[in-house]
């Protein structure tokens, strides 16, 4: 069984939902501009440092370059993503994760837009930035975490 051509109809939904569940892992692609993959790159390879990659390639099929708003496109399984979104790969890969949350509860048939997702959603961003502070060796990457996460913390302390 082959992963839907997009993910829209109810019957598409359930196709994908059953095989992420018996285990598929999307083949990632990047498209854009030379700079754009470069730092969709070093994202990724974050993403593989703190062990969050398969998760990502579970839910994600593809980083694409837009002129335009970052958004998950659910339909196809996307992240369209502008060149200031991945200008800083900690940031971006924080970022990845969130929207492959989002397209989690997507084919959970959860509510994956609103507050409430957005609560839970940033939340996994801001886990993603503790532990990939953890596991990096790099010292930049782990200053470039803590001050992420300073950012986080001060955000969430105006709710």
């Amino acid at each position: 069984m082959t992963y839907p051509e997009r993910v829209y109809t109810e019957e598409e939904v359930k196709k994908a939902k059953h095989l992420v569940e018996a285990g598929y892992k999307h083949n990632l692609t990047v498209q854009g501009g030379d700079l754009f993959t470069e730092k969709v790159s070093q994202a990724l390879e974050l993403l593989k440092t703190a062990g969050y990659y398969d998760f990502i390639r579970t839910y994600i099929r593809k980083i694409k370059e837009i002129d335009g708003l970052t958004q998950l496109r659910e339909t196809e399984a996307a992240i369209w993503a502008n060149k200031f979104a991945v200008e800083n790969p900690v940031d971006f890969a924080s970022l990845v994760v969130q929207k492959a949350h989002h397209m989690k509860e997507y084919l959970d048939g959860e509510i994956y837009y609103g507050g409430n997702s957005e609560k839970r959603t940033v939340q996994k961003r801001i886990d993603f930035l503790g532990v990939l502070k953890e596991k990096s060796q790099d010292a930049k990457v782990k200053d470039e975490c803590t001050r992420l996460l300073e950012l986080w913390h001060e955000s969430s302390l105006a709710y």
